[in-house]
């Protein structure tokens, strides 16, 4: 089993969008048996709430499932646990690395998507720009789980 963590500042903008994007392409492709994913945050002042109102608004106008999202704070402990730990800036990728080692493969979101300058996901938290987000979300979460398929030899199985 593959795992993959997507991590943001607190958890309920674009760290939990990722993963409920990133679950929904593994749905569509037959890979949710194959690769699990999860989601967390730097910091904990978010610990069990449900994503923000604008990333539920987004995820529900494009029909991508929420359901179970609640805010957590990355640990240690996951530097070991997933394969792949994805941060959604440039911020938080220091904050993974201050954690310490990890024998996952740290990378930004965007860093797999070639034609972008800024490899940054800008916090809709701040911004209030969620339709950006998702997009910018969908592009790196796509070319992520192209990687992967390729890295692992994983074969799309379409489900019926």
């Amino acid at each position: 089993m593959i795992r993959v963590l997507f991590v943001c500042l607190g958890n309920i903008c674009r760290s939990p969008m990722a993963e409920a994007v990133f679950r929904h392409m593994l749905e569509e492709k037959g890979l949710a048996d194959q690769v699990t994913v999860d989601s967390a945050g730097i910091g904990g002042w978010h610990v069990g709430d449900p994503p923000h109102r604008g990333t539920l608004a987004v995820l529900a106008r494009e029909g991508i499932p929420a359901d179970g999202l609640r805010a957590r704070q990355l640990s240690p402990a996951d530097l070991d646990k997933f394969d792949y730990v994805v941060a959604m800036d440039e911020e938080n990728l220091t904050g993974i690395r201050r954690l310490g080692q990890s024998r996952a493969r740290v990378l930004r979101l965007l860093d797999l998507v070639d034609d972008l300058d800024d490899k940054n996901v800008p916090d809709p938290y701040y911004t209030g720009n969620f339709e950006q987000v998702y997009a910018l979300v969908t592009k790196g979460c796509g070319r992520l789980l192209e990687h992967i398929q390729q890295e692992y030899g994983l074969s799309v199985r379409r489900q019926a």
